[in-house]
């Protein structure tokens, strides 16, 4: 009975939390978007720059471990 009435409690306290999560997440999603896709073009920038870096010493035949 005693779980009962603080599981009651629990529910009476954290259900306006719960029905803000629900709304602010999909804002929070689109906000956070541009960040994720700039992420991603930084990601691509870096992956080319080492690639065009590596490239004379895999024409070489060197192995990246020496």
């Amino acid at each position: 009975m005693f779980g009962f009435l603080l599981w009651l409690l629990l529910l009476f306290l954290c259900w306006p939390l719960a029905l803000l999560a629900l709304v602010l997440y999909p804002i929070v999603w689109l906000v956070l978007l541009p960040l994720r896709l700039l992420g991603m073009s930084v990601d691509a920038v870096l992956g080319l720059l080492r690639a065009v870096l590596m490239l004379p010493a895999r024409v070489l035949g060197l192995s990246p471990g020496r």
